[in-house]
């Protein structure tokens, strides 16, 4: 049987750890396609899990990484077939089913989209769950009536990788984007993505009041916490904010006043169960409407190795844009 390179967690008497080891293929669970994995990503999940922050991972032993490009091996499921380029995002994977840093991943057939014609395994992973969950919260609020007649959208961490992805696809649509960060250092990066405005996350970090003055038409956050406390009482009337991330905390210290004073909607972003007709339409949208230079400009690619050294940057902040991780 083949043996291959894996990140994988194993829990102990004093928690988790993560190591790269050899793992045997004859281990992959259940599933009726087998892909070479050739690129992954580095979420932000991806860096609770290895740095064992959070109890993200579910099932011991676990390899690592909640998404994946690569290559059809075999297939028993009459949807694919070997050769076909496919991606996989969420699902459990990484959590509770084997994940993506390893050569080889075994998955339900059900769970993989194919990859967009224009793109390369690479392209995809430079999106990556990040990114594909930033284009649900832009549908969510195009689904809401939002345009860019609408007013300005606020999109918080912005320098990261929902954040990113978030701007930049924001910007072409047409939106003016407003973007929320904390290393001001990166004002450059961040209107080299389209943003118009940069605004401290300082700004948003205070208590919310029940009702601020009104300052945008919509937004994605990916903090929670007072962030997202303070998004909503700066909504306008009638708009919307997407909320997909609890970077800042997983409590929401707010108030029933912008919803039903100024009939502010509140939408829920969840990429990991999302069904597949929505997750379909993401890609395709991606496809379009994430302008490649830019997302070139907001990628840096690492080596399954220096994950464990990239890992805990994330989770602090220090990571700018998108991590592409080479399996192969």
């Amino acid at each position: 049987m083949t043996t291959f390179k894996a990140i994988v967690i194993e829990k102990g008497e004093g928690g988790t750890k993560a190591a790269l080891t050899d793992f045997d293929e004859a281990n992959l669970m259940e599933g009726d396609v087998t892909v070479a994995v050739e690129y992954s990503a580095l979420n932000y999940k991806d860096g609770l899990a290895v740095t064992g922050k959070a109890p993200v991972v579910r099932r011991f032993p676990m390899i690592a990484g909640i998404d994946f490009a690569g290559t059809v091996e075999s297939s028993s499921n009459p949807a694919w077939k070997p050769g076909d380029k496919v991606v996989l995002d969420g699902w459990g994977t990484g959590e509770t089913h084997l994940g993506a840093y390893a050569a080889k991943s075994r998955v339900k057939g059900e769970w993989l989209v194919p990859l967009p014609a224009t793109m390369s395994t690479r392209d995809a992973m430079a999106i990556g769950t990040a990114g594909y969950t930033a284009m649900l919260a832009v549908m969510a609020l195009e689904r809401h009536g939002l345009t860019p007649a609408s007013g300005p959208v606020v999109v918080s961490g912005a320098a990261g990788g929902v954040g990113s992805v978030a701007v930049a696809v924001l910007s072409k649509l047409g939106f003016t984007v407003h973007a929320v960060t904390g290393r001001l250092q990166e004002a450059d990066f961040l209107k080299g993505l389209g943003a118009s405005e940069i605004v401290d996350r300082a700004e948003l970090s205070g208590p919310a009041k029940p009702l601020a003055k009104e300052r945008w038409a919509g937004g994605v956050d990916v903090a929670g916490s007072t962030t997202l406390a303070n998004m909503l009482s700066m909504t306008r009337y009638g708009g919307a904010v997407a909320a997909c991330g609890l970077a800042a905390g997983m409590d929401l210290p707010t108030s029933v006043a912008p919803f039903i004073l100024r009939g502010v909607c509140l939408y829920g972003i969840d990429s990991v169960m999302c069904p597949i007709g929505r997750r379909k339409e993401a890609w395709k949208r991606l496809e379009t409407d994430l302008d490649r230079q830019k997302l070139a400009a907001l990628t840096t690619e690492i080596s399954l190795p220096e994950v464990f050294e990239v890992a805990p940057r994330i989770l602090k902040g220090q990571v700018r844009g998108r991590i592409v991780v080479k399996i192969r």
